[in-house]
């Protein structure tokens, strides 16, 4: 029997060492295994990681270095493009096998089954694995065959096929090569920025493996049993702030599933059922990215392709800056900016006010979320944002338009969160909190539009549409 050699694991976003399928299975073989890393954003367009999501993904791959140096072998970091570079540190190293994890973004797609097809002709045994997702995006589909639209029959489906799978054990020792291939130093892929904004996100993130379990048990410890009634509070630390982690790979939903259960949590009602659900809506956005490749670009409603969007750049700006004179919404957008997050009722409703009060493309915010966002996830990002504009899968009537003084009203009832990321309004009534100027506040703008009447003028828009 021929004896195997050395193993690329080629490294994407699933940057821990527990449950990583391609690690295990490489170290399985027995030989020497070869972490690395290939820095090639531009295989990526036109959905490129954002400056956000560069800051992270450079202090998790500094984590995950150590984690590895540590295991044995070290990590090696090289830049693009990916096939070229796979193909030079095969004949460095003498490797006749790479692994990697799935990613199913449609350019990722689309280059992976390219690089795999032309290592194989090489000779080399080439393994793909699932890492990210609880199950693939093709592993259910609907009676007639056919992707899901809808999510509830979707996470049926999902659950009678079964979510439920042992993680993998983080390997033991790594056998490293018999000479280290040369790697570029993390700070020649120049992934944080030159001028240093990021303050705000080193106060709020850790990013990397360690902490990612870190902060999963800090969520089951104090938030996760009353999760279904605490999700939707801004004003209070309800949510596990797991996403970005997620979106990196740094922990796996099995883990997170298997954590949920051995805790004793019931995930079948209460916190701990809403919780998974959240995990469902992770991978039915993946499954309907992978199988409508287009949403990131078109909507997947074919009739707001003539939807009568405007065009602003006032409004797009007031609304990037947090300067539209509607608190909550405002406040929410300081907090994206202050902490590169921000939470999800409030992305539904910031979404709703683009998309629907101030009749902005829905590609505007986006485009403004891929690059502050440290969880920019493309299926997440575009699941969220077609269904802010009404034009994409399990999206919300059009004519459900969020009224942000009322959402302001029923999930920051006392003004804790806009008193905390708008200091301008820190001395205002809590019954002026969420009203549109806020009272007259001194430096507070007054409202860039009104809320009935720009909800009225977005009915009118769709109803020009509806029956196209």
């Amino acid at each position: 029997m021929t004896t195997p050699g050395p193993t690329l694991v080629w490294l994407r976003r699933d940057l821990r060492l527990a449950d990583q399928p391609a690690l295990h299975a490489a170290a399985a073989r027995g030989e020497t295994v070869i972490p690395v890393f290939i820095h090639a954003p531009e295989e990526e367009a036109p959905w490129q990681p954002g400056a956000a999501s560069n800051w992270w993904l450079h202090h998790s791959l500094q984590a995950l270095a150590a984690e590895l140096e540590q295991a044995g072998s070290p990590l090696i970091l090289r830049a693009g493009p990916s096939l070229d570079t796979l193909r030079t540190l095969v004949a460095e190293t003498g490797a006749d096998a790479v692994y990697w994890n799935r990613l199913y973004d449609p350019a990722c797609v689309l280059r992976d089954q390219g690089i795999k097809a032309a290592l194989r002709t090489d000779g080399l045994e080439v393994r793909s694995f699932n890492a990210a997702l609880l199950l693939e995006p093709w592993a259910v589909a609907t009676g007639q065959g056919q992707p899901y639209r809808v999510f509830s029959p979707f996470w049926k489906a999902c659950r009678q096929r079964g979510i439920d799978h042992d993680p993998l054990p983080a390997p033991g020792a790594l056998e490293p090569p018999a000479r280290r291939p040369d790697s570029l130093a993390l700070e020649q892929l120049q992934l944080l920025p030159g001028i240093d904004w990021a303050g705000g996100l080193r106060a709020a993130w850790n990013p990397g493996e360690a902490a990612a379990l870190a902060r999963l048990q800090d969520f089951l410890d104090r938030t996760a049993r009353d999760y279904a009634g605490t999700r939707d509070r801004p004003d209070q630390d309800g949510t596990s702030r797991l996403s970005p982690h997620l979106h990196f790979g740094e922990i796996s939903p099995r883990q997170i599933l298997r954590a949920l259960r051995q805790t004793g949590l019931d995930t079948e009602h209460g916190g701990g059922e809403a919780f998974v659900r959240e995990l469902g809506w992770r991978d039915f956005a993946h499954h309907v990215l992978y199988h409508f490749p287009h949403t990131p670009e078109r909507p997947l409603n074919p009739r707001f392709e003539a939807f009568p969007w405007r065009e602003s750049g006032t409004d797009l700006v007031a609304w990037q800056r947090g300067r539209t004179g509607v608190p909550v919404v405002d406040a929410a957008m300081a907090q994206l900016w202050e902490t590169g997050w921000m939470h999800n009722r409030l992305r539904m409703v910031v979404g709703s006010f683009l998309t629907k009060n101030l009749r902005l493309h829905w590609h505007h915010g986006a485009r403004w979320f891929w690059d502050t966002l440290v969880d920019a996830d493309l299926a997440a990002n575009t699941l969220g944002w077609q269904w802010a504009g009404g034009c994409g899968a399990d999206a919300a009537p059009y004519f459900r338009v969020f009224n942000p003084q009322r959402q302001g009203e029923q999930y920051d009832p006392e003004g804790h969160f806009v008193r905390r990321f708008l200091p301008a309004l820190k001395n205002t009534e809590t019954r002026y909190i969420h009203a549109p100027g806020a009272g007259g506040a001194r430096d507070y703008p007054a409202p860039i539009v009104d809320l009935k009447t720009s909800r009225q003028a977005a009915l009118e828009a769709f109803n020009a549409i509806k029956n196209t």
